[in-house]
């Protein structure tokens, strides 16, 4: 998303692809404590604690700590000597638990140790920490370490062995242990927390305990915080890419769930400040995806709380007083995710009753055109789109020209997922971008798509306002360079080869030259272009054969490139014996230049180049081996 004031364009001249919307300014925006110290802060201000108040770290204590999880990355995953190895180093932590979270390697370290450490071992350092909660929370680093302490729980709580060995461990180990269970240590948190909630929610470090524990109290870990890295994460989760994340559920005890109904009522409780302070917000917006998820009936209170509050507030001469708030850059990230999880019927009754009529101005102004897009990507019946797509459908140029290319995105988005309108707006958008008379101009849509740039402008023409726009020129279309791809524009062309009848798309496809082509599979965004055709169920395969001939000749650059090796390695496996051979001889002819490249090496590796130029036959064989088993997997899917 973005946000922020444009700089003004023409319209239909050039589709700016939007700025960036900030996620809060660097700060709190609260004053910084003062010159004097003072050993606690007055519980109504949110400023941490004053540095020299926290226990010091030695260097010879922070030295050891880094050998010791150094040699815990390098001994066995299993065994004996690596779980007494844990077992010590987690003896050492619990005794020195506060000064390493408030110190800035010390908290790094320990969160990667606690993700190496056991049940009963993580339970006597959360008892540590336990008891200077709030200076831990509150504190710059220490939050973060008591974020990846609740981030283990999906690890730990409700494992049948680890409760087994706590309970037979609990006579040997009970004198020098913690007696509280994960559990009780959990739930004890959540009520300290619940005891001062708007403080902690308020706190520029404290929301993120919050929002963590609303995760873990609802067994939801959402995308957001999976992707983010940490280093309490195991080593597979930190490869694996944050686009393939999705939200975690894990069993939590009844109890767990009985306290995130403790905490939303929390929240009615001031939910004006939650609504406008941007910090405490966020813990709102945390919580409404969280309930979504497991509690449905009682984020639909929620939601229905904020939007009562809102409606009743002072009125707006527009209309509805919510439209006041969706202009507020605070109220209307809220709105945003309100409006994510509303159900249908209720999304249906609140456009009708708040934002009808009011759609263009929205989409115009530089905040409410976020909370609209998101209105746009709910949008999941033909009852809501018709009023909308009627709406917006007017000044779909106007407002590309204006910088808000992501409206446009998700109203083509809601025609795709709700299956209506689609040649409606794909006949709106070559009139947007001046290309759909004359029609040879079509053929051109994908690159001004692509960049978001009207015909005009991307082949340079000057055509004075009322003259008869000019024919395309292939030739000239065939000698410019492919334009820079931006993100918004890939979207839109990811849309588009989803619709039902993506023929016009596939034929502009078509008509790119292979430099052209290369280009946009080599592109960050072009890639997933590419994608869009290989997975596209409205793709046929001779459409898909067709486009994807043109790359003939460019398998070499594309092997070598990061983000064009993995469009290829897409390509081979949906390849035919056939095609594959072809591919296979062209990259044989640089077989060296692919083996020193550091990604043309894993695709010589994935084509098995070496065995298709020593023994074609072998190769053969086994290319038709895998060939049978995928149409076997593929007719086993059909049925």
């Amino acid at each position: 998303m973005g946000l922020g004031p444009r700089s003004p364009h023409k319209v239909g001249r050039r589709f700016p692809a939007g700025g960036k919307r900030g996620r809060g300014a660097k700060g709190s925006g609260r004053p910084l404590p003062g010159s004097k110290r003072q050993p606690w802060p007055p519980p109504d201000r949110r400023s941490e604690q004053p540095p020299d108040s926290h226990p010091h770290l030695s260097p010879e204590a922070l030295g050891y700590f880094r050998r010791a999880l150094s040699a815990l990355k390098e001994a066995p995953e299993t065994g004996e000597e690596r779980d007494l190895m844990v077992h010590n180093i987690m003896k050492e932590v619990e005794t020195q638990a506060l000064a390493l979270s408030t110190n800035r390697t010390g908290s790094e370290m320990l969160q990667e140790l606690l993700g190496f450490s056991p049940l009963k071992p993580l339970c006597r350092v959360w008892a540590a920490l336990h008891s200077n909660l709030r200076t831990v929370a509150c504190h710059r680093c220490g939050v973060h370490v008591l974020q990846s302490a609740l981030l283990q729980l999906p690890r730990l709580l409700g494992s049948a062995a680890e409760e087994e060995e706590e309970e037979e461990q609990e006579g040997e180990d009970g004198k020098d242990g913690p007696t509280e269970t994960l559990e009780e240590l959990v739930l004890g948190l959540a009520a300290e927390v619940c005891d001062d909630f708007l403080f902690y929610c308020g706190d520029t470090h404290g929301s993120f305990v919050v929002r963590t524990l609303l995760q873990v109290l609802g067994g939801t870990i959402l995308e957001s915080e999976r992707a983010r890295p940490r280093g309490s994460q195991s080593s597979e989760a930190q490869k694996a890419p944050a686009r393939e994340c999705k939200p975690a559920d894990f069993e939590v005890p009844e109890t767990f769930l009985n306290r995130l109904q403790d905490l939303t009522s929390s929240f009615l409780k001031d939910i004006a400040v939650f609504i406008t302070d941007k910090i405490s917000s966020f813990c709102l917006q945390v919580a409404l995806q969280v309930l979504h998820h497991k509690l449905p009936q009682f984020c639909a209170y929620l939601c229905n709380a904020v939007i009562g509050y809102l409606s009743t507030r002072s009125s707006s001469v527009d209309g509805s007083p919510l439209l006041l708030f969706l202009r507020d850059q605070t109220s209307s990230r809220l709105l945003e995710q309100v409006l994510l999880v509303l159900e249908p019927p209720r999304l249906q009754s609140l456009f009708e009753e708040h934002l009808q009529g009011q759609l263009q101005t929205l989409a115009a102004h530089p905040i409410a055109n976020f909370p609209l897009q998101r209105l746009l990507d709910a949008v999941t019946t033909p009852e809501l789109l018709s009023p909308v797509f009627e709406e917006l459908s007017p000044v779909l140029e106007a407002v590309l020209a204006q910088g808000h290319s992501g409206v446009v995105i998700a109203l083509v988005g809601a025609c795709r997922r709700v299956g209506a309108y689609q040649a409606k707006v794909l006949q709106l958008l070559l009139e947007a971008f001046h290309c759909a008379e004359p029609s040879s101009r079509q053929v051109a849509c994908v690159p001004l798509f692509a960049t978001l740039m009207a015909y005009e402008v991307y082949y340079g023409l000057m055509e004075e306002e009322g003259a008869v726009p000019a024919e395309h020129q292939v030739e000239m279309a065939a000698a410019r360079a492919l334009g820079n791809v931006t993100v918004l524009g890939s979207l839109l062309l990811q849309h588009l080869l989803h619709f039902s009848a993506p023929g016009l798309v596939l034929r502009s496809l078509g008509a790119l030259t292979g430099p052209q082509l290369l280009v946009l599979a080599q592109s960050p965004a072009g890639s997933h272009v590419l994608d869009a055709i290989l997975t596209s169920p409205s793709v046929t395969r001779k459409q898909r054969r067709r486009v994807l001939q043109n790359l003939k000749g460019q398998y070499v650059a594309l092997a070598c490139s990061r983000h064009g090796s993995r469009v290829l390695d897409a390509i081979w496996s949906g390849a035919a014996l056939g095609a594959r051979k072809e591919i296979a001889a062209e990259l044989g002819e640089q077989n060296q230049e692919l083996i020193r490249d550091p990604f043309g090496h894993h695709v010589a590796r994935n084509v098995a180049l070496t065995t298709f130029l020593k023994r074609r036959e072998a190769w053969e064989q086994q290319q038709g081996a895998v060939a049978k088993r995928r149409r076997a997997l593929n007719s086993i899917l059909e049925d």
